[in-house]
């Protein structure tokens, strides 16, 4: 299962509908937001796209209340798991949290498949080393807006296990 992989849109709807009509282009069934979305409308385009998003929040709240409305206005579009979450996807099990230093704790419990974080705006894909004695991919799609950083987002193949770190170029 192809998914696609976002974080710390601040507010930059388009610039994260461009993510996905790519990633959906590409063959992505899934988008795992790894937080600071900042309100409800930052969503609206995207859950146009047919593909089911997972968010969490991350430290810029914004209207929390307004994305508990708009994940039962989109039931079964839109996934609102709070601080963190895990979710099951194409048979793997993935760990989302917005703070990277806490995703590598996590990661390195071995205890998933793989790791979701965002925070820094900086994109970067790691293999930890977990206690199980295996490795754990750590996942960070950098800022999808484009703040402080280019703006990326990551394609991530589950049946590999592969993610790939992509530009965003085009600004809405």
């Amino acid at each position: 299962m192809r998914v696609c992989i976002v974080s710390d849109s601040h507010d930059h709807g388009d610039l994260l509908a461009i993510a996905i009509e790519r990633a959906r282009d590409w063959g992505a069934r899934a988008v795992l937001h790894c937080g600071d979305v900042i309100g409800p409308n930052t969503l609206r385009r995207s859950l146009t796209l047919g593909l089911p998003l997972h968010v969490i929040h991350g430290n810029n709240l914004g209207d929390m209340p307004g994305m508990a409305r708009l994940a039962q206005e989109f039931t079964g579009k839109l996934t609102y798991h709070g601080s963190e979450a895990t979710v099951e996807l194409g048979g793997r099990r993935l760990f989302m949290i917005h703070y990277p230093h806490l995703a590598r704790a996590m990661a390195m419990t071995g205890e998933y498949d793989a790791v979701l974080c965002g925070h820094s705006h900086s994109a970067e894909i790691e293999n930890v080393p977990n206690v199980r004695g295996g490795r754990t991919p750590l996942v960070n799609p950098g800022t999808v807006a484009g703040l402080g950083a280019p703006a990326t987002f990551v394609l991530g193949d589950l049946g590999a296990m592969s993610f790939a770190v992509q530009p965003l170029a085009d600004r809405a």
